[in-house]
């Protein structure tokens, strides 16, 4: 397992729409290894390969709290198949846009399909900080990252400081 560079904003390959996978392969897996390892590593609760540069509909979560065994769960192409009407503000974070936080409303609960890490088709309903989480890192696959649901301002300022704070980085 590898720990992979996770892109930040303004870079243009997040805004890339991902790819569908065509099967659960060798290489699928290796990718989510690699994916998880680098999550953890970060660390984050989430992350879509697009993040890591690689522009396929792939997703790795765990959601255990700190002290709790780890629970990951694997995504493959997955699909939102109904959504409930109410919504819940909560308030998000990016490994693509470090430090920066706002709250963003998205549905309470979401029932999705996908292939797992073995690729076996799975169905469920998703509430909570899953639902939140899986809606978040869905959009990475379709070339959206949460501050695009803010004001443009405050989506201008986020940018900004990612950049300054990579300079510093990259200076330092």
């Amino acid at each position: 397992m590898t720990i992979r560079p996770i892109l930040t904003v303004p870079n243009p390959i997040l805004k890339q729409v991902s790819k569908p996978v065509e099967a659960v392969t060798d290489e699928t897996r290796a990718l989510m290894d690699d994916m998880l390892e680098t999550m953890y590593a970060a660390p984050g609760i989430g992350l879509a390969a697009v993040q890591i540069g690689v522009p396929v509909n792939v997703i790795v979560m765990d959601l255990a709290r700190e002290g709790e065994d780890p629970n990951p769960q694997y995504f493959v192409n997955p699909e939102i198949l109904e959504s409930v009407e109410e919504t819940q503000p909560y308030q998000e974070g990016c490994l693509s846009i470090p430090d920066v936080y706002d709250d963003v409303d998205r549905p309470e609960r979401v029932k999705l399909t996908y292939l797992d890490y073995n690729g076996e088709r799975v169905t469920e309903w998703a509430e909570g900080l899953y639902a939140v989480c899986i809606q978040h890192e869905m959009d990475h696959l379709k070339g959206v990252v949460f501050i695009d649901y803010l004001s443009r301002l405050k989506r201008e300022r986020a940018v900004k400081k990612v950049m300054k704070a990579e300079k510093l980085r990259a200076a330092g």
